[in-house]
């Protein structure tokens, strides 16, 4: 189960209900998911963690919703492969490089796309977004399609060919920017508060930052903890 509380700004500590919101009122400064971290420690364990699923959900009570209505098209438990070449180029004796090639649309956005999804279906959006290069854009189209979400993926009009056809295969509305990925993103945060869209890096941002961290979780169980 999650145990996330509210939101808090990261500058000024103001504090917010869990909501589509990514910036303070106050401040300006950013918000970021804030927990009950006095009862995670009375009801996490490792052996929770290892009884879960294979993949990034395992770590359900460190993330701000519930794996039971997740988002979850196998993202996470990445392998971690060793590179003795490069070790020993670099003076390392155990160098291992985390592969999240292996997740389902071959990037790390999967982890982030996962949660901002999943929190935007529990917000009730009908629509989900984003401005994107590349890997993002392929992930929210993957992710939008499996919860029986609209896609809108928002990309500089140069974005090349080959980064395009990954996203369209999962059949979203592709809009191409006369612009560079600042130029895009900046038509992103209009469009969430006049449209009312989920875009994932924008008013999902504190919820979206939340799936990185699986990422360390991974590395620190696969090395024994």
């Amino acid at each position: 189960m999650s145990f996330a509380t509210n939101l808090r700004c990261r500058e000024c500590g103001h504090t917010y209900d869990l909501q589509p919101s990514n910036v303070c009122e106050w401040c300006f400064g950013p918000l970021e998911v804030f927990y009950d971290y006095e009862t995670i420690k009375k009801h996490i364990s490792r052996k929770h963690i290892e009884a879960g699923p294979p993949t990034m959900w395992r770590y359900e009570d460190l993330l701000p919703t519930d794996a039971a209505t997740a988002v979850d098209i196998g993202t996470g438990y990445t392998p971690l492969v060793r590179a003795p070449n490069l070790g020993r180029a670099l003076g390392l004796n155990r160098l291992y490089i985390k592969n999240d090639c292996a997740n389902p649309t071959w990037s790390f956005k999967d982890r982030v796309v996962s949660v901002a999804s999943s929190v935007a279906r529990s917000f009730e959006f009908d629509t989900l977004a984003c401005a994107s290069t590349g890997n993002l854009a392929n992930s929210v189209a993957a992710h939008a399609a499996q919860a029986g979400l609209k896609a809108f993926v928002m990309i500089p009009h140069d974005l090349e060919l080959g980064k395009v056809l990954g996203s369209l295969i999962f059949g979203p509305t592709m809009v191409r920017i006369q612009g560079n990925y600042d130029d895009v993103n900046r038509l992103c945060s209009e469009i969430a508060d006049k449209y009312g869209w989920a875009i994932v890096n924008v008013n999902l941002r504190p919820f979206y930052t939340e799936g990185a961290k699986t990422f360390g979780f991974e590395i620190a169980e696969q090395f024994g903890w």
